[in-house]
């Protein structure tokens, strides 16, 4: 991981600028009130760019490869294909972009935690090292082993050291412990002003630790010997996970101004002077014909009918030549690209209760698996705004066999399987990485339709990981080497069976 400068807003260094000039020692001729300092740069000055540039990540343009993989999204015709991208023969500038952008909110993110603990911020602290357990697990999740204990100590570490991912796992399980203590103490005022993703309610932030706690227990499922009741019994006792209603997302005041839109919205909505934002990608044609197969109003919500009219049509991923052109293909639909001014989403509240559902399936937590995953669909219908959203779900699992509990099975695998196949189809564009984990983890999706088409892939199945960036070998070769050589589909990450 290469040394990482600190990128702020023109609004923070305005504030900061103003807050400067305010200090007593203003007459002091030898000191410059207007200047930017590590000091008048304060943990609620930097939390707010950060918790956005956390949604940022999440608004799936960071991720679109895995929405283009897992069968999401593909290429409009008018666009040539990605060949390295549909031939998953990936190299190690692949994911260049995308490691030293995570690596960045995280150091902001680092920020915030040591500046708040300094001044005995609590709250701020917690919900730095939340967010912060969320990116490194993502990293974790597409690359294994990263650099961790040592990120960050530019001081001391110019080349930090790449941590086993297994016991990153475990140190993220120990600082969320750390975060929901923090979190438990009144909200402090410059906290609340400060929290533009919960606006200061302590109890969501702790639900949403428990619910990251649950996410890296949940994917450790198929590792021989994986005991999580110590984990679990903590995440019941420290109040559970989000439920409907919960969702966590961010939102400084979005509103339809160049570089002031929802992230979503801003790269696959409409832009300010309402055109479209991104006109090479459409809905694949593969989720499109599962869904209209089943008769799934969610299908409206994630896109809609082509410029030209007709039924929503998607293309085919790894298709050369002959896909359906922009204007007569599907782009993004009001659940997805809504406004300008949404809220960006950071974790949704139907992953998570997908999440309890299979945590109950296994019988890791208390409770009825079917009424848990049959809550969580209804949840994903009502935060894809589907009309009449309950009777629509509830019609939905009763007539299709794909989402009838009685279809589940009898094993704990079988339900965990079931659960996981209607909770990737939830997850369309809103996490992708979430549903390719699921994937790897127990193979839920019932065929391989989703896979490029492309003559010239390399396999007839998903890479199990990216490739460590190109970036890391050239500022910190001796670590990164240690790793040994690394495959995309022979390589598998700690929890994959």
């Amino acid at each position: 991981m290469k040394t990482i400068h600190h990128k702020l807003f023109v609004i923070m260094l305005a504030v900061a600028v103003g807050s400067g000039a305010c200090k007593k020692s203003y007459l002091d001729v030898n000191q410059d009130p207007n200047r930017v300092t590590d000091d008048n740069i304060t943990a609620e000055l930097i939390f707010p760019q950060a918790a956005h540039a956390t949604g940022a990540r999440s608004a799936s343009g960071n991720f679109q490869f895995i929405d283009n993989w897992m069968g999401y999204w593909s290429a409009s015709g008018d666009f040539a294909i990605q060949q390295d991208e549909t031939t998953y023969n990936i190299d190690f500038t692949f994911g260049d972009l995308l490691w030293q952008n995570q690596y960045n909110v995280l150091f902001d993110l680092n920020q915030v935690k040591t500046k708040a603990q300094a001044k005995g911020e609590q709250g701020l602290a917690g919900a730095s090292m939340v967010l912060s357990a969320k990116l490194f697990q993502d990293l974790v999740d597409l690359f294994g082993n990263i650099p961790y204990s040592q990120a960050f100590q530019n001081d001391k570490y110019t080349q930090p050291t790449f941590d086993d991912a297994k016991a990153v796992y475990s140190s993220l399980q120990a600082s969320l412990d750390s975060a929901i203590i923090y979190l438990k103490t009144p909200a402090s005022t410059s906290f609340t002003a400060a929290d533009i993703v919960n606006g200061g309610n302590t109890d969501l932030w702790i639900k949403f630790a428990n619910t990251l706690k649950l996410r890296m227990l949940i994917r450790q499922s198929e590792v021989s010997g994986f005991n999580p009741a110590a984990e679990i019994a903590k995440i019941v006792a420290n109040g559970g996970v989000l439920h409907a209603g919960e969702s966590i997302d961010v939102n400084p005041g979005y509103q339809n101004a160049v570089n002031k839109q929802s992230p979503f919205y801003a790269n696959f909505g409409l832009t300010p002077t309402g055109a479209e934002a991104s006109t090479a990608t459409r809905a694949n044609q593969y989720i499109v014909g599962l869904m209209s197969g089943t008769s799934d109003p969610r299908l409206s919500r994630f896109f809609k009918a082509p410029a030209n009219g007709g039924a929503i049509t998607g293309t085919t991923y790894g298709l050369a030549a002959g896909n359906p052109v922009g204007a007569a293909s599907s782009s993004f639909g009001p659940g997805l690209a809504n406004s300008s001014a949404q809220a960006q989403w950071i974790l949704t509240s139907f992953e998570s209760m997908f999440l309890e559902a299979e945590a109950i399936a296994r019988g890791w937590m208390t409770g009825d698996a079917q009424t848990a995953y049959e809550n969580a669909v209804r949840e994903s219908f009502t935060w894809l705004g589907v009309p009449n959203a309950t009777t629509a779900a509830n019609t939905y699992m009763a007539s299709q066999a794909i989402a009838d509990w009685d279809n589940a099975g009898g094993t704990a695998l079988s339900k965990a399987k079931f659960i996981t196949y209607q909770k990737y189809i939830a997850l369309n564009g809103v996490n992708p990485l979430e549903a390719w984990s699921d994937l790897r983890r127990l193979n839920m999706i019932p065929n391989k339709g989703y896979i490029s088409v492309n003559p010239g892939k390399l396999s007839n199945s998903l890479p199990n990981r990216l490739l460590y960036p190109q970036s890391e070998y050239t500022t910190n070769s001796a670590n990164v080497n240690a790793q040994g050589k690394i495959d995309q589909f022979t390589s598998k990450l700690f929890w994959q069976p």
